[in-house]
Order: structure tokens, then C-alpha cells, then sequence
């Protein structure tokens, strides 16, 4: 008698894993926004091989994608996966060590030939004992076979079958997890609709991977995540890429101004640069730079215009960047610079997350060099802290740094699109009274200048890197120097007025609080819960607004008994705080494998504290 069962779970985390060939990212990313409309909070995990062109079938040439969705508050994409599809044997050795126990592996068996275990490295031909996963259930599905059946009839070629492969996975992991496949549906037949052939056939095989599902019954139960209760609203899935665009165009519509974005392609920060370049309808002018350099002087001339202005980049970029950032210093003009993180130094691990060029934007730059940096913490949020850079940087006449990091970046989750009236006004600092107007005279409580737009009549003045007396025009007065630099510092520090207090996450007092920046945030808040419902009391503050740090951050510090200090570096946040709050003792948790935390690894980390 068939297995029939049903099973209703809370939450589930799904790994699609094969060759960067096999469409891991796309099958992931339509069952994650499928999921989602469905009404499941989600959270996702694009993992990209670092190697552009990795040999086929290899280790190093393995593409994942991880979803965790569920009925409840999901902030991470899991630590460890329920159910794997794996494409060939590479996938199987590659995420062997980010199964649950006990978990389900579905894999293309037609995949585990002679020849792909050797390229993966097995030495026997039982890759499943091999990396020990026995008593995990195990799924053989034909599914380079089942494909060409099912496109037999098309007369398309061999290559092109094959490319069909993961619709016939997505098909089957929808029957599993009953997910509806109208969007799916939508979605080919949008991207295909000039090549109806190859709609019809992707469409074909997402059907029978489903309908394959309806007859492997016996072999496993389907399981139903119920829809979570949230907020009611518009809703969008928004990685963060995305959603760091959209907070851009947001701040030019709520400033007045237009949008300039100049920027090189750079992984994982290219996609800013693509969102931006289709939003001409919006008076978006986007420049595809030669170089990083000549990226950020074309922002740092709109800026110069009166645009809002901005430069996206990553790691290597941010530095190639740094004599440019302290001229928008010196110039003392609105610039906004997106750095979405990876793993480093040099080429490094360039599709990988880190968070390792936070003191690189803090004092990366010659001479006495003060911006603003910022944070945001998930992918939904990067909307928020682009805004709110933006803001700063036009009422302040300072530049921002943005930080994310490509797990933000590439990562996605439900967002509620806020309306237009909510958002706070941005004023930028328009020079107004040209018989009073001195270029470089600053305003007492936020010590902005003016902004003087050429074009404007009787506001003609001098501007670039050299130093400038109030009148603009170039001084070596050691005097002025002096209290320029100390200006510029101070400015910086007063824009703690736009910075809201730091909230803490559980109590506002106790044994241990776990400090943590940035894209660490939906690891850390899961790893406290967990750690509260065990009954440890211990609480989050997480930072966003790294420079200046929020004006309450001592008074918190000094109510907990230890402070763990967490993130994806060798310790430089703790280092800034040692240097801004010395009167603590911080511990750390440092973590620089290209990879986002584990909760398991935070709360061992915590119960070591406690037990100290």
C-alpha cells in the first residue's frame, strides 16, 4: 500500500545543488519566490563557486542555493539542510557537511557514473558512505533520463534537453512541499515568450517532475509548510542588490534630485549597477565605468552637479577608490558608497561573503579622513540604510559608506514595500543667499556647508583636494588645517543626531550580550531566541550605524556581565569597539570561511561564556 502521509513542519530548509550549468540559482530562486507568495516567510542562501569556470563535475565547481521557509519568523536560510537535490556526485561531497541528520538526499542517479565520482574525488563507488551520510534517506531519481523522455518530441538538441534538467528537479520538489506552479509557469513564459518552444518544453518538464512526484508516493511522504502570519501589506520577494537600488530611488524622489550612479562591474555588487541601469523612466542616469577610479570621480563630479550621487563596489574596488573618497572629503560633498562585501584580500574569495573591509571604510584613506559608515543587516533592509545614507550624506555634506556583503547582496526575503509618505523628508543643503554665501562657512549645530550647484548666479567658488579657507580658495595656513581636519572629524561625529538609539534584543540586562554588525544579524537574533527559550539570559545588540556609533551604546554595554563580540573577520569591529569603549572587555567569535554563521556555532560560543 502506498505511503500517502502528509506531514506538517514548521519550518524546512531546501539545498539545490549541482554544476554552475545546471540552474541551481534560478530552480532555488523561482521555488523560493513561489514559496513566498504561497505566504511563507523566507529566507535564502545563494552559494557561488568562487571559480567562474571550475571544471565540470567538480568539487570547485559545485553552485548551491539554500532556502529555509516556514509558518513562523525565519531569519536565516538554516544551518543545516532537510532535503538536498543533488545533481552529480561534486554536489553530494560539496554539502555533505550541511545535511541535518537524518535529512533526505535526492539526487540524479543517472549523474553517478565511473566517470563523475572520479572527478569528485570519491575513491570508492559508494560516495554516500564515503562522506558518511548512511542514515540519511536516500532518493535515486533518473532525472538526466526522465528529461530527454520527456522532451523526445521537441527536436531540440542534446545541450539543450539537458539544460531542462532543473525544471524536472523543481517539478518534483513542488509535488513534495505543495507548492503551487502558476508563477513558475508565468515566470518561463515571460523570459521564453519569443521562444515559445522552449517555454512549452521547460513548462513540459516542471509538470513531469511533478507528476513523477505523484508516483514515488511509496517512496516518500509530502510535507505542508502552512502560510505565516504577518503583517499585511504589499509584498515583494527583494535581495538585497535589489533592494539597495530601490532605497536609492527612493531617497532621489524624496530629495528632489536626480539619481547618478557611476560604478565598475564588480562580483557581488554588479547587480546595484544592472537594477539602476533599467530605471530610465525614472531619470535614472547610470554610467558603466572603465575602472573603479573613474567610477567614483564621475559620482564624485554629479555630486559636484547637484545629483544624488553614488558609486557601488567591493572589496579591491572600495580601496581603488580611497584617494577619490578623500577628495568627496575634502570637498566636503554628498556621496554614497555601496560596498557589498566578499571575501578577501585580493581576488580572494570573490562570490563569497565576509566582512572584512570594515576598517578599510572606517580609516582606509590618507590623511585625516572622516565618513559616515553604515550597515544594513538583511536583505530587505539594505532599502532602508541606502535611504537613510543617502540622507545623511545630502544633509550633512558628508560621504557614507554603505556596508553589506554578499550574503546580503545575493540573498532574498519578503518585503513589505513601504509607501511613499512614510519615509522621512530629505532636505538637501541648497545654498540659498548668494550676497552671504561663503563656500567652506559651516552651520553652527551641524557644521554642513552649503551646496553651491554650478550654474547657480553669484555662487561661483573654487572646489577640489586642496585645503580651502572659508572663502574657497586654497590655503596652507597651518592654523586653518588644523581646524578644518578637527571640523571635518567633528561634523561626523554630530551626525549621532540622525543615528537612533541601539536597541537590545531580549533583556536590558544580564550574563551575556552578543554584539554583532551588519549581515550577521538574522544568525545572531535566531541564535538568541534559542538560547532564551533554554532559559539563558542573554540579549542582542546589533549595530547598523558603525560611524558614529549610536550615542547609547555605553550606558547598554555596562548592564551585561560579558560581551561576545561576533563577526565575519579576525576581530576588527571588536577593535573599534575597544578603541571607542575601552572600558570593556570584549570577547570574540571570528569566523572567515567565505560562509555565514551557524546558529549551533554562536550558541556554543555562548554556552563557553557562561560556563567561564
Amino acid at each position: 500500500m502506498k505511503d500517502t502521509r502528509v506531514i506538517e513542519l514548521d519550518e524546512v530548509a531546501i539545498r539545490f545543488s549541482g554544476d554552475s550549468g545546471d540552474g541551481m540559482q534560478l530552480t532555488g530562486t523561482l521555488f523560493s519566490d513561489a514559496s513566498a507568495l504561497f505566504g511563507n516567510d523566507i529566507s535564502t542562501f545563494p552559494d557561488y563557486p568562487s571559480e567562474i569556470r571550475a571544471p565540470q563535475g567538480t568539487v570547485g565547481g559545485v553552485s548551491g542555493f539554500q532556502v529555509q521557509f516556514g509558518k513562523k519568523q525565519i531569519n536565516t536560510p538554516g544551518d543545516y539542510a532537510h532535503v538536498l537535490i543533488a545533481m552529480n556526485p561534486a554536489a553530494v561531497k560539496a554539502n555533505a557537511k550541511f545535511m541535518k541528520p537524518g535529512g533526505t538526499i535526492i539526487y540524479d542517479s543517472d549523474t553517478f557514473n565511473e566517470k563523475n565520482l572520479a572527478k569528485a574525488n570519491f575513491a570508492t563507488d559508494d560516495p554516500f558512505a564515503e562522506c558518511k551520510l548512511n542514515d540519511y534517506f536516500k532518493i535515486p531519481v533518473p532525472i538526466t533520463n526522465l528529461t530527454k523522455e520527456s522532451l523526445k518530441d521537441f527536436g531540440l538538441d542534446n545541450k539543450s534537453v539537458l539544460r531542462s534538467k532543473n525544471m524536472f528537479a523543481l517539478g518534483l520538489v513542488c509535488w513534495m512541499f505543495n507548492r503551487p506552479m502558476d508563477y513558475i509557469e508565468e515566470y518561463i513564459n515571460t523570459k521564453f515568450g519569443k521562444k515559445p518552444v522552449v517555454a512549452e518544453s521547460n513548462i513540459k518538464v516542471l509538470h513531469d517532475g511533478f507528476n513523477y512526484g505523484m508516483t514515488m508516493q511509496h517512496m516518500t511522504p509530502t510535507y505542508l509548510v502552512h502560510p505565516a502570519n504577518i503583517e499585511s501589506g504589499i509584498y515583494r520577494n527583494i535581495n538585497g542588490n535589489h533592494a539597495t537600488a530601490w532605497g536609492f530611488l527612493a531617497a532621489a524622489e524624496k530629495s528632489g534630485l536626480e539619481l547618478f550612479l557611476g560604478s565598475y562591474p564588480i562580483t557581488p555588487a554588479t547587480e546595484i549597477l544592472q537594477a539602476l541601469s533599467e530605471r530610465k523612466d525614472l531619470g535614472v542616469k547610470t554610467f558603466q565605468a572603465e575602472d573603479e577610479i573613474a567610477g567614483i570621480t564621475s559620482a564624485i563630479g554629479a555630486a559636484f552637479a547637484g545629483d544624488l550621487a553614488i558609486t557601488t563596489t567591493s572589496g579591491p574596488g572600495l580601496a581603488l577608490k580611497s584617494e577619490a573618497i578623500g577628495l568627496a572629503v575634502m570637498a566636503e560633498l554628498p556621496l554614497v558608497v555601496v560596498n557589498v562585501q566578499r571575501g578577501g584580500p585580493s581576488t580572494g574569495l570573490p562570490t563569497k561573503t565576509e566582512q572584512s573591509d570594515l576598517l578599510q571604510a572606517l580609516y582606509g584613506r590618507n590623511g585625516e579622513s572622516p565618513v559616515v559608515v553604515l550597515a544594513a543587516s538583511t536583505p530587505s533592509d539594505c532599502f532602508w540604510y541606502a535611504f537613510m545614507a543617502s540622507k545623511i550624506a545630502l544633509e550633512r555634506m558628508v560621504p557614507a559608506i554603505l556596508l553589506t556583503d554578499g550574503f546580503l547582496g545575493n540573498g532574498s526575503e519578503p518585503w513589505r514595500i513601504p509607501k511613499m509618505e512614510d519615509l522621512p523628508s530629505i532636505t538637501p543643503r541648497i545654498a540659498k543667499n548668494s550676497e552671504t554665501f561663503k563656500p567652506y562657512e559651516r552651520d553652527k549645530a551641524t557644521l554642513a556647508r552649503e551646496w553651491a550647484i554650478p550654474g547657480m548666479a553669484g555662487f561661483e567658488h573654487l572646489i577640489g583636494g586642496l585645503e580651502k579657507n572659508k572663502m574657497g580658495s586654497v590655503s596652507h595656513d597651518p592654523d586653518n588645517h588644523q581646524i578644518n581636519c578637527e571640523i571635518r572629524e567633528e561634523k561626523v561625529k554630530r551626525v549621532v543626531d540622525l543615528v537612533p538609539d541601539l536597541e537590545v534584543n531580549g533583556d536590558d540586562d544580564g550574563d551575556v550580550l552578543i554584539v554583532g554588525w551588519g549581515g550577521t544579524y538574522g544568525h545572531l537574533i535566531s541564535a538568541v531566541r534559542e538560547l532564551r527559550l533554554e532559559g539563558k539570559n542573554v540579549s542582542l545588540a546589533h549595530f547598523n550605524y558603525i560611524k558614529p556609533l549610536p550615542a547609547n551604546s555605553a550606558e547598554i554595554f555596562a548592564n551585561f556581565k560579558k560581551i561576545i563580540v561576533c563577526e565575519l573577520n579576525l576581530g576588527q569591529f571588536a577593535s573599534y569597539l575597544r578603541d571607542k569603549m575601552p572600558q570593556f572587555t570584549y570577547y570574540q567569535l571570528n569566523k572567515l570561511k567565505g560562509l555565514p554563521f551557524t546558529v549551533n556555532e554562536i550558541k556554543e560560543s555562548v554556552y563557553k561564556l557562561l560556563e567561564e
